[in-house]
């Protein structure tokens, strides 16, 4: 329940606080916010499988983040778009856990979240 109330405090300061991020800070914000939604999903999926632990949690949440911003950071320096390597991981996460909070909250079994389960709740 706490990753919902955060996703749900988070966006309304969003939407109720302007801040304006300037255009050369773009990719590293959107790969860290990729990442921490990553963080989020799971934390959802697993807080509705009972195994929510929060230290879990925040260590992935803003590890996470930190680790997307400065691959895409190290990226620029060399001229290569990392970045899209932590869209393209964090972005099929994203995925991965929302099709698993859709079958706990369907309550639609699959031979294959056994193995989900192992992976997704390690972030």
């Amino acid at each position: 329940m706490i990753p919902i109330l955060g996703l749900i405090i988070g966006i309304i300061a969003g939407v109720f606080v302007p801040y304006n991020i300037p255009s050369q800070y773009s990719n590293y914000v959107a790969v860290a916010i990729l990442a921490a939604l990553d963080s989020v999903f799971g934390g959802i999926a697993s807080s509705l499988q009972g195994k929510f632990n929060m230290r879990i949690f925040l260590t992935g949440f803003f590890g996470n983040a930190i680790l997307a911003s400065m691959l895409a950071y190290i990226g620029d320096q060399l001229g290569i778009q990392l970045y899209l390597a932590a869209i393209f991981a964090f972005g099929n996460r994203l995925f991965l856990n929302f099709a698993l909070i859709r079958r706990i909250i369907l309550n639609i079994p699959s031979k294959n979240d056994n193995i989900k389960d192992d992976e997704l709740h390690d972030i």
